[in-house]
């Protein structure tokens, strides 16, 4: 196991009635900006709760934060921190909303072009304090301190983080998330996945309990994934969904281990281009770079296949293939097609994919040896 600081301040209050307690989380002199995405909260009955729980605060509202949140977007909601001398955010949605809200913290009290954050990666000195309201499990946000932000107008999607953009507390009622389509369900279930296995599918590093708690998130989404679906108000399937999306990604997985999260940077890319569902670049990218990876993560490969999918039998070769084959499945029974092809994108439209890579010379990778050229081989496999 690698030497490692593990941090996370956040407050986390689980379970229906929780958003109750939202008063009794934010400072009584607070002025606040209440942030949400394109109003489904409104027909679900979240917005009424949260501005109930609200009364008696100074707050403005600001909705319209996109999936994927736009660096536009959310400057004019800087703007309104600014103007309005806003103290605290409360961000009210699923994970691009969370991030969005993260940058305006950030952003807000930047000094200088806040897309240097983004760009340069220039550190975040101060940000305002927020709490967050997870409607939509998947991405983490709720308990880490990142996110990611696209540049709407070039088509450039990039993370961010810093250790003052961690929440002070989430709010997670699994009931919030009774009347969300399927495909919603089932990209949360594959970014959780995903997000997993950039942790945990790399080489080993004597790190048993990592590996166990990894195991634990994936066999949990394997089994509850269908359920999750096929039973809208099942409560602990909703339950066991929410918390394995922020178990995935709160760094309790990623203390003292190699990460890779060449899927992901890739996956943003087909996003950014294309405006493909962040989980559904990660179910098209993921499948093509093991293949194209299996020397270097053979043994976590498996490792993988014995613990997650029960395969013991057949050559080395043969049992990786078949866990890759069972993990394309799994995406595929939850909806989620694993094809470039089955979403209308021509081999002759990734040219500008390959530029852009090609340009940044990025070594991606738990060992650095993902280049350009070899990203250019994982997109070709991906049709």
């Amino acid at each position: 196991m690698n030497n490692f600081d593990y941090y996370n301040p956040v407050k986390i209050l689980f379970g229906e009635g929780k958003i109750d307690q939202l008063s009794n989380e934010i400072p009584k002199d607070a002025k606040i900006l209440f942030t949400y995405g394109g109003g489904s909260i409104k027909k679900n009955g979240v917005y009424d709760k949260v501005k109930s729980g609200l009364k008696g605060f100074k707050f403005f509202e600001f909705g319209g934060i996109e999936p994927n949140p736009h660096f536009e977007t959310l400057m004019k909601a800087v703007e309104i921190v600014k103007t309005e001398k806003i103290d605290f955010l409360l961000a009210v949605g699923g994970g691009s909303v969370l991030d969005g809200t993260k940058f305006i913290a950030a952003a807000s009290l930047f000094d200088g072009d806040p897309w240097n954050i983004l760009e340069k990666g220039a550190k975040v000195n101060n940000a305002l304090p927020f709490g967050t309201i997870l409607t939509l499990p998947a991405t983490g946000s709720e308990m880490n301190s990142g996110g990611v932000i696209t540049k709407a107008s070039t088509k450039v999607k990039l993370p961010f983080g810093s250790p003052l953009l961690f929440p002070k507390f989430s709010i997670l009622d699994p009931t919030t998330t009774y009347s969300l389509p399927a495909n919603q369900i089932a990209n949360g279930i594959v970014d959780a996945f995903i997000h997993t296995t950039e942790q945990y599918l790399t080489y080993p590093s004597n790190s048993p309990i990592q590996d166990r708690f990894a195991e634990g998130i994936l066999k949990t989404l394997i089994e509850i994934g269908p359920q999750a679906i096929a039973n809208t108000e099942d409560y602990q399937t909703r339950a066991n969904f929410m918390w394995s999306c922020t178990m995935a990604l709160n760094g309790l997985i990623g203390t003292g281990v190699p990460s890779d999260w060449a899927t992901h940077m890739i996956g943003h890319e087909l996003t950014a281009f294309f405006g493909l569902d962040h989980g559904v670049t990660l179910a098209i990218v993921l499948p093509a770079l093991l293949r194209e990876m299996k020397d270097d993560k053979r043994e976590k490969l498996l490792q993988f296949g014995k613990n997650v999918w029960g395969i013991e039998n057949g050559t080395e070769d043969n049992r990786i293939d078949e866990a890759i084959i069972r993990t394309v499945s799994f995406f595929n029974s939850l909806g989620v097609k694993t094809k470039l092809s089955a979403y209308g994108i021509t081999l002759d439209q990734l040219t500008p994919v390959f530029e852009r890579f090609q340009s940044r010379q990025w070594k991606l990778g738990e060992r650095k040896n993902i280049t350009p050229n070899r990203i250019e081989v994982i997109l070709k496999n991906c049709f």
